[in-house]
């Protein structure tokens, strides 16, 4: 069976209420070798160290999404670092910027990304970032910030070849998902051929974005086989290890 990787999740979240402990015990036959289950808020931060403190297959990301930005708390920095604390904290994340639909104004969003950035380098962590059309600003900011030693993922990736090339000069790798099996979207595929398989690591950002043969559906970890499949189908040969190995590299997850 297919090793696989779910480098980005949130089975915290309400969609998986009804389901979340079978969908959790099937990872084994899934192929699944664990999954990152990422926060997007403080609260949802905290409860996703605690799945990870409960599962072992599963591992957790703390931060701010650009949506909620806004609505940061006195001393978010201080609970986030406390949170990171944790052995089962791989990462500083999601954190970014999004303006497509700028919940959060365009200047919060900013503040906040640049501090959990600051926050990742002082704790020598990861950064799982999230950009949507704001591919210019968010370059912007990390290439003033030098180089991440211990690197980090655009996820969800979804410019074009000549912005993958920048990232992916800067150190970063990309993070792919459903999308890439979408019947339309040949730019990520020629993303994936341009970067190759060394530059990318596999992702559902489950419950959203399944991939095309569940469209309408709830995505879920076990679906980014699927992502792997058309990953392999666009480079030509079975790159699956690679994936697996990107991903446990950049997160410092041996299982």
């Amino acid at each position: 069976m297919m090793k696989v990787v779910d480098t980005h999740a949130h089975l915290q979240m309400k969609h998986f209420e009804n389901d979340r402990e079978e969908i959790i015990e099937r990872f084994e036959k899934d192929g699944i070798l664990y999954v990152i289950n990422v926060g997007i808020n403080i609260e949802d931060s905290q409860l996703s160290v605690e799945f990870s403190n409960k599962y072992s297959k599963i591992f957790a990301s703390v931060g701010v999404h650009p949506h909620e930005s806004k609505d940061t708390p006195k001393g978010y920095l201080e609970v986030l670092e406390k949170l990171s604390k944790n052995q089962k904290v791989v990462a500083i994340g999601e954190i970014g910027l999004d303006y497509f639909r700028n919940f959060s104004p365009k200047e919060i969003q900013q503040k906040v990304f640049t501090e959990q950035l600051l926050l990742a380098k002082e704790l020598e962590l990861p950064v799982i970032i999230h950009i949507r059309d704001a591919y210019e600003d968010a370059f912007n900011i990390l290439e003033s910030f030098g180089p991440f030693e211990k690197g980090g993922v655009i996820h969800s990736f979804s410019a074009d070849s000549d912005w993958a090339l920048k990232f992916v000069k800067l150190g970063f790798f990309l993070g792919i998902g459903g999308p890439v099996t979408y019947k339309k979207n040949e730019v990520l595929r020629e993303v994936v051929r341009m970067v190759g398989e060394n530059n990318i690591i596999t992702e559902t950002d489950c419950p959203y974005l399944p991939p095309q043969i569940f469209r309408g559906k709830r995505n879920e970890p076990a679906y980014v086989k699927y992502v792997v499949e058309k990953i392999n189908d666009i480079i030509g040969y079975d790159v699956s290890e690679i994936l697996v190995k990107n991903a446990s590299e950049l997160f410092g997850v041996n299982v």
